[in-house]
């Protein structure tokens, strides 16, 4: 589904260049579940960012189903993340002052749904992560382990074909971690395909491949049998 030829990102010019990804080559199959793993400065979250669209490459091709994103226009590639890709961050990024079901509820507001089916599925969605009844709650109100599963429910709500997730237990202790990835790895198994950036090994083992990155390059990979 996801194919990334020779790509390359390059910041600043001339003697200020600094090369972060340097030639990546890629493939994520569809329903899979891949972990992005490397040290501070490896690339890993320049490569989310440029497979998210929230980075463009310096070259290369960026294929997904056959369509080079790369010659998307910047509408078309904000099309892109409305409707095929849903983003799971590390800081949650919920409105504060906001219900749990409002926050859940936002993307289909732009995606133009009507109140009472954006509700619905909004509530369907919260249940589906185990909130039910923290619904009507602010973040405020709610643990961080909570918070993250209001965050996965509003990337899910959408039906994405892709979930992007950046360092989604960063801010949680091992117990919390480990919950949040039992949901992550559940929505995994009904069919969403799911990439992950961490730098917990432990988090990593979650998915079926890791992919090591070192200096800009893929050092290795591994399949994880589940």
């Amino acid at each position: 589904m996801i194919k990334l030829k020779n790509i390359t990102k390059t910041y600043g010019k001339a003697d200020a260049a600094t090369e972060v990804l340097k030639g990546i080559s890629l493939e994520i199959k569809d329903g899979e579940f891949v972990s992005i793993m490397g040290a501070s400065g490896s690339g890993k979250s320049t490569l989310l960012n440029i497979l998210g669209t929230l980075d463009v490459p310096t070259s290369g091709d960026y294929l997904f189903s056959d369509t080079n994103i790369n010659t998307l226009s910047k509408d078309q590639k904000a099309l892109f993340r409305r409707y095929i890709l849903g983003f799971i961050f590390q800081q949650f990024n919920l409105l504060k002052k906001t219900t749990a079901l409002e926050n859940v509820e936002m993307p289909l507001i732009y995606l133009g749904v009507g109140a009472k089916e954006r509700r619905k599925r909004a509530y369907d969605a919260l249940c589906k992560v185990g909130l039910e009844n923290r619904l009507n709650y602010t973040p405020q109100e709610l643990s961080g382990g909570q918070q993250q599963r209001v965050a996965i429910a509003r990337a899910i709500v959408t039906n994405p074909k892709v979930l992007i997730a950046d360092e989604p237990t960063g801010n949680l202790d091992s117990k919390r971690s480990h919950e949040v990835m039992e949901i992550i790895k559940k929505f995994n198994k009904q069919g969403f395909t799911i990439i992950m950036v961490t730098h917990e090994k432990d988090i990593a083992l979650y998915a079926s491949r890791i992919i090591y990155v070192r200096d800009g390059q893929i050092e290795k990979e591994e399949s994880n049998v589940l």
